[in-house]
């Protein structure tokens, strides 16, 4: 939002104005300001603070992109938190045991070391261990307790096998081990 005029004593003047005037004086000032009769259900107090702020934010500027996004998400019900990634620090090595084979990978400044090339995404390199599209966070054990339970892993069975009982019939494989070193 563009910059009008940050005049502090005329801003603080006219919020001030603002709060002096009576219900219907706010409401017109409302629609002079916003293009639109302000909800009947607000009250006085209510639509006094929203145009203090609006004038606030017109002459200071509003919120970043990343407050915006985050107010968003806790208006809709989540939890605060839950969608900060996690910063891997140059020199961490993660380490995945996938079907038996320990892969070694290493955060490097421009992306992510496997077997000496580098990589540009964590699910690049999962999708070169599998040969199936993972996501690379998840795959790497970097997603919150939360997001892995609601997630099934494509090697894990969801349903027990069609001859489960029978001597010898197991299908399972031993859970595959994740582990992370910070340098």
């Amino acid at each position: 939002m563009a910059q009008r005029s940050t005049d502090l004593p005329a801003i603080e003047a006219e919020i001030e104005r603002i709060r002096s005037l009576g219900l219907e004086a706010l409401r017109a000032r409302w629609r002079s300001m916003l293009g639109a009769m302000p909800p009947m259900a607000l009250t006085k107090d209510f639509i006094a603070r929203m145009m203090a702020y609006r004038i606030q934010e017109e002459a200071f500027g509003g919120l970043d992109r990343a407050t915006r996004k985050l107010l968003d998400g806790l208006a809709q019900g989540e939890k605060p938190g839950t969608d900060v990634k996690r910063r891997l620090k140059a020199g961490t090595v993660l380490v995945r045991e996938y079907q038996g084979e320990r892969h070694t990978v290493t955060v490097a400044p421009d992306g992510f070391v496997w077997r000496g090339t580098t990589y540009g995404s964590l699910s690049t390199i999962a999708r070169a261990i599998t040969g199936t599209a993972w996501g690379g966070p998840r795959f790497f054990g970097l997603r919150s307790a939360k997001s892995n339970q609601e997630d099934q892993e494509p090697d894990k069975p969801t349903a027990k096998p069609k001859h489960a009982g029978r001597v010898g019939a197991s299908r399972g494989r031993a859970r595959d081990r994740i582990s992370e070193v910070q340098a």
